[in-house]
């Protein structure tokens, strides 16, 4: 499955598109999309990786179980530093998401046509790392199984949440995060699965048949049926293009209403945003290349989708960078020489390395992107999209820990030290966003099959 069929080719006009590879027809691309779930064999590499993640899934439950025993003290956090790993891997995962919802949902309402092969993926990617950005708020708490408090649910006693928390802030946001961000993608996959539906019934998978029958909810393909998909659909962008920027403004609201130094700051929200959107699509290059390579899916996601994706990462480097120095100036601009020495203790204090890295990694290196040939690339955008990633992460490590290892009375000053369960519980959820998605690739079409259908049709006009 490395190329396009040989039979029922597009009109030659066709040829030109730089968003489908040419000689694509209706039916082979849907030979192509629906063969990767039920005809291709995966082999040792797709088992290794998924025993690898699956070793990774049972220390993250190891982890998990020694917190509910122990408590929080296995962790690195202690007093001035009570937030640690949890809450900055929380926010790195809730930014990883965003990509998804703007590639999904913002570029679908801008009719941008590039979307159509990475949006399937990237909707996954961000309800996966939603769902792990999840995880940490509950168990961060000091009472993890009773985080059902949250929730403002009646009861004879009249207890409420207290509104004005942050913890309260983010179980909202992550909550309708990942409800809209399933909805949506599951309303997209209903055309799909009817397709696998009827594929799997002629090459007598029945079981396969009957699960993707009901989740398909009697999809036939009539006219009626797409004008309420259609409908629905766009309905579901609506709703999920606030999220791009109400989440990640909400979740930077949990350090802008604190007065702690290096926490209160205005530009917290777009700069949040802004870094969210660039560890999404360097995340989303982190996985297309290697599906594209693993499936043979260059004429589906070429080199402009990987061209537009390190576009969007210029940009967003550039609003990021923005962010840093407006943070700097205000420190200084404000005469508040608590907010300076914050400051220059990022600068020249014991987290001095992880700093300079970071701006090394988000601002620096990624400006190889200005360069054609870097940009199309493949093995080169890969690598920066890991260090893009790798530097988003310690951006976050050192908005939480550095502005609290030092605070006003020298005589609290202290470090913090991840331990080994900190670690552990980090890449356990790595592993587990690498678990759920091999199975997605596995049992669901990682590419929407509708939507590319679509874009043969638009290529035979010439309009792709």
């Amino acid at each position: 499955m490395s190329g396009p069929p040989t039979t029922d080719r597009v009109p030659p006009r066709s040829q030109g598109s730089e968003i489908l590879g040419a000689g694509w027809s209706y039916a082979g691309v849907s030979d192509e999309i629906a063969g990767i779930v039920l005809k291709h064999r995966f082999g040792w590499k797709w088992w290794a990786a998924f025993v690898g993640a699956s070793v990774g899934v049972f220390g993250l439950l190891v982890a998990l179980v020694w917190l509910l025993v122990k408590g929080v003290g296995i962790w690195g956090v202690d007093m001035p530093v009570a937030w640690g790993f949890a809450i900055a891997n929380f926010v790195w995962w809730v930014g990883i998401g965003h990509a998804g919802t703007f590639i999904s949902a913002v570029l679908l309402l801008l009719r941008q046509r590039w979307r159509t092969s990475i949006n399937r993926f990237a909707e996954a990617m961000t309800l996966f790392a939603a769902s792990m950005a999840g995880i940490y708020p509950i168990i961060h708490l000091g009472r993890p199984w009773f985080f059902y408090w949250l929730v403002p649910y009646p009861n004879k006693m009249d207890l409420w949440p207290q509104w004005r928390s942050p913890l309260l802030w983010d179980f909202f946001a992550i909550t309708s995060y990942i409800l809209v961000s399933a909805l949506f993608w599951y309303v997209g996959l209903i055309p799909d699965l009817a397709t696998l539906r009827d594929r799997a019934g002629r090459a007598g998978q029945r079981a396969r048949q009957v699960v993707y029958g009901l989740l398909a909810l009697g999809w036939r393909g009539e006219a009626r049926h797409w004008e309420r998909y259609e409908s629905a659909y766009l309905l579901m962008a609506g709703l999920a293009t606030p999220l791009v920027v109400s989440v990640h403004t909400i979740v930077s609201f949990d350090f802008a209403v604190g007065n702690t130094p290096g926490y209160h700051s205005t530009i917290f929200p777009p700069y949040f945003v802004a870094g969210a959107l660039f560890s999404g699509f360097a995340m989303v290059l982190t996985i297309a290349i290697p599906l594209r390579a693993a499936f043979g899916l260059q004429g589906f996601i070429t080199g402009r989708h990987l061209a537009n994706a390190a576009k969007v990462m210029i940009a967003t480097s550039w609003l990021v960078g923005y962010g840093y120095a407006a943070e700097a100036f205000t420190a200084f601009y404000s005469a508040d020489r608590y907010e300076q020495y914050m400051m220059v203790n990022r600068w020249t204090g014991p987290y001095a390395p992880v700093y300079w890295s970071m701006l090394a990694c988000n601002i620096v290196l990624p400006q190889l992107l200005w360069l054609r040939r870097v940009r199309h690339n493949v093995l080169a955008l890969f690598v920066l999209s890991l260090v893009v990633n790798c530097g988003m992460w310690m951006e976050r490590f050192l908005i939480v820990v550095s502005s609290l290892h030092r605070d006003y009375l020298p005589s609290s000053w202290g470090m913090y030290y991840p331990t080994f369960w900190d670690w552990l519980t980090f890449f356990g959820t790595v592993a587990l966003f690498v678990w759920l998605f091999l199975l997605f690739v596995r049992f669901l079409p990682l590419i929407s099959i509708a939507e590319m259908r679509e874009l043969v049709r638009d290529s035979a006009k010439g309009e792709a």
